[in-house]
């Protein structure tokens, strides 16, 4: 009887998608502890030992981030799949509206970044601040419970995939290094396999899992990002076996792969060179771009279809709700901090994007649940608010 006192929480907030945020939270945390206390030398030492051998020997941030990340990848990519041919984005006119806010949500954050880094090194990070944290941003939906419409939170999570699509596209096109056109040839072949097992209709995993594997080593050695990898595999799996799938992979990845790279990936030394430069171009084009740029990028869009009469607000959603939301967008931790490792070299300045993604994601957070905590019963659509108050007297 206790174990379940204990485990019910537990399974709530698992259910409930605030446990995975919460625990990337802890581990943000716990990694900035760490690296700052007296252990702080091994312990980001500890992230750049190499393991494996010949062609796979690789430091221990390097398979987390090109290994582990390309499970979560692989995962992103069949929700995409899924949603495109069978989910919310299944129908175009139902997809136009969080397609186009995803377009403004990635363009606008660009756009504030280059403002402040235009003609310095800086501005290779342009894509830092174009990316929304689906686990973050649904998480804090999810803590304001009934004061979020449904339909917001479908429209984010519609956005929040696109975005995701985007930042993969970012990734092949501006942040793969030298091609090996040897390995790129092979990975073509591998891929060219893959769908055509899909077309012979092969429904066992086994074949689709260990050619994923060698496509994953070619994309490695070819010179364009591996996590790409996961995205093609997850394309060529069959569609009815992607719900079972994304339930098989859910949890290792919320609970296993995201915490170790926040982990890995916020081992950030907080010295006296580092704070003061959150003042320069560089960490405030990355911040203001989440903290602004994510909003006036999406609400602008929305804003501008709903006075062309190309579409409405979603159903029970007021300006101020698609205002917080905006801001929500803003949260842009997992990805945000991927991109940061691929568009810096120098350590200094990835630790200072990396810092400069936390505030800003961190300030999007506050603002965003802020202005969506404080919606009431008055500022919603008649029908919804007195669901509400039916709800409230039961």
């Amino acid at each position: 009887m206790p174990i379940r006192r204990i485990l019910r929480p537990v399974r709530e907030l698992s259910e409930s998608g605030k446990l995975a945020g919460l625990l990337l939270i802890l581990a943000t945390g716990v990694s900035l502890l760490l690296a700052n206390s007296v252990i702080g030398t091994s312990y980001v030492a500890l992230w750049e030992q190499h393991v494996g051998y010949g062609a796979l020997n690789k430091s221990v941030s390097h398979w987390v981030n090109d290994g582990l990340m390309a499970v979560f990848f692989f995962l992103v990519g069949l929700e995409i799949k899924r949603e495109v041919l069978d989910g919310e984005l299944a129908e175009p006119r139902q997809a136009m509206l969080p397609a186009l806010a995803a377009v403004g949500g990635v363009v606008a954050p660009a756009l504030v970044h280059l403002a402040f880094t235009n003609g310095t090194q800086g501005a290779s990070g342009w894509a830092i601040p174009t990316a929304t944290d689906i686990a973050f941003s649904l998480g804090i939906l999810a803590l304001l419970g009934k004061r979020v419409p449904p339909s917001l939170r479908i429209f984010l999570t519609a956005l929040a995939i696109i975005d995701d699509l985007m930042a993969v596209l970012i990734i092949a096109f501006f942040y793969s290094g030298s091609l090996n056109v040897a390995y790129l040839g092979a990975a073509g072949v591998i891929l060219a396999l893959l769908v055509l097992l899909n077309r012979l209709k092969v429904r066992t995993l086994a074949p689709y899992l260990v050619l994923g594997l060698g496509l994953w080593f070619c994309v490695l050695e070819s010179g364009i990002h591996a996590t790409i990898a996961g995205v093609l595999l997850a394309l060529t799996i069959p569609l009815e076996r992607i719900e079972n799938i994304e339930q098989t992979l859910r949890r290792p990845v919320n609970y296993v792969i995201l915490p170790l790279f926040a982990l890995c990936n916020t081992a950030i030394v907080l010295n006296g060179s580092l704070v003061p430069n959150l003042s320069t171009p560089l960490s405030l084009g990355i911040g203001l771009g989440l903290l602004l740029g994510k909003p006036l990028g999406i609400v602008g869009v929305v804003a501008l279809l709903v006075r062309l009469n190309m579409a409405k607000l979603p159903a029970h959603v007021n300006w101020k709700q698609m205002v917080g939301l905006g801001f929500t967008a803003g949260i842009g931790f997992t990805m945000a901090i991927f991109i940061a490792t691929l568009a810096y070299r120098d350590p200094t300045a990835i630790n200072l994007a990396k810092l400069a993604v936390l505030l800003g994601s961190l300030a999007s957070a506050v603002v965003g649940a802020a202005i969506l905590g404080f919606t009431n019963n008055k500022d919603a659509p008649p029908q919804l608010a007195q669901v509400r108050e039916q709800e409230q007297a039961f």
